[in-house]
């Protein structure tokens, strides 16, 4: 299966935020490099958490996070 990345973010509410809604709505989701930015020290622009969904659901998702007014990720 090909993932595609929807967003990054170093903020955990809105991480937590975005992962609610894809939950939701039933897109399937996982979280790459989480846990990098604690080991490298907390650089927010290289190694911020990556949202990442199936190719096929990536429309849709972009549609879901634009429809909740936080699609500027």
């Amino acid at each position: 299966m090909r993932v595609k990345e929807l967003t990054r973010t170093n903020d955990i509410v809105r991480m937590s935020f975005l992962r609610a809604l894809l939950s939701d709505a039933g897109i399937a989701f996982d979280v790459f490099d989480s846990n990098m930015n604690i080991a490298e020290g907390g650089n927010a622009l290289l190694l911020a958490p990556r949202l990442m969904v199936a190719s096929e659901d990536y429309d849709r998702a972009r549609r879901l996070l634009r429809d909740a007014g936080v699609d500027d990720a």
